[in-house]
């Protein structure tokens, strides 16, 4: 049975859909089976790896409507061990098409069941926002992997996604539990990045990943090539972070 990790934070541009990416590709890359799936309406996680938004018949938007089997929207291989579930801006129309659905927060969790045991890893990119959408990827996750870039308001945000952790836990996840807090964008030029890092270590304890992911330009590039950064450019700083990050995220799992 693969580990079905969602990566979610409320705040946009903290890094949340580069770390979806790139720890899939790593991890591919180290041999395990992974499953990206974008669950994301703006699609970035598509696009970062090489499909253009719009151009696909299936993504999904069509599956969560009950319009196509998980088969028919899967891209298998984008790169060795890497398949991916496509999206688009259409799953955003997917939170008002389900409101009268029930168990509308368990439609995720349903259709990846039955593909579950093929992969090693299941890679969920959110949506920047305390949605349905977001409540089905922690309902049909194991843990959740939350990324915070080093600034001032990191905890604040981290405060709310612990919040609706507990709470999916609560109502319809008994079994989640929180992967770790990932740092991102850390610029070791300035003294707020240390800080931010120590405050968040103090608060939480335990549950933070040793691997701390730099400001790194060719990691911000890399998207635009649709490409991994392992791909895109191998021996780069933000390359050997996000494999250093994905041999801590499988020595994990194996503890």
């Amino acid at each position: 049975m693969g580990r079905i990790i969602a990566i979610a934070n409320q705040k946009g541009g903290v890094g949340k859909t580069t770390t979806a990416i790139n720890l899939s590709a790593c991890l591919a890359e180290a041999g395990q089976m992974v499953l990206t799936v974008d669950f994301d309406p703006q699609g970035n996680a598509t696009s970062g790896l090489g499909f253009e938004k719009g151009y696909l018949d299936k993504t999904v938007y069509e599956l969560m409507m009950g319009e196509c089997e998980i088969e028919e929207c899967l891209i298998k291989d984008v790169q060795d061990h890497l398949d991916i579930l496509p999206s688009d801006i259409n799953l955003s129309g997917a939170e008002i098409e389900l409101l009268d659905e029930s168990d509308k927060e368990k439609i995720l969790k349903k259709k990846l069941d039955p593909i579950s045991e093929a992969y090693d890893y299941i890679i969920i990119d959110c949506p920047p926002s305390l949605s349905l959408l977001t409540i089905n990827a922690l309902t049909a996750a194991d843990t959740v992997l939350v990324p915070i870039q080093c600034e001032y308001y990191a905890l604040e945000g981290l405060t709310q996604i612990l919040q609706m952790i507990e709470m999916v836990k609560k109502k319809l996840n008994p079994k989640l539990e929180l992967e770790g807090v990932v740092f991102t964008m850390y610029d070791a030029r300035t003294n707020l990045s240390l800080e931010v890092v120590e405050n968040v270590k103090k608060y939480l304890k335990k549950t933070i990943y040793k691997t701390i992911i730099p400001r790194n330009v060719r990691l911000a590039e890399a998207p635009s090539h649709g490409m991994p950064i392992n791909i895109y450019d191998t021996r780069s700083t933000g390359a050997e972070s996000y494999r250093m990050l994905a041999a801590e995220v499988i020595s994990k799992g194996e503890d």
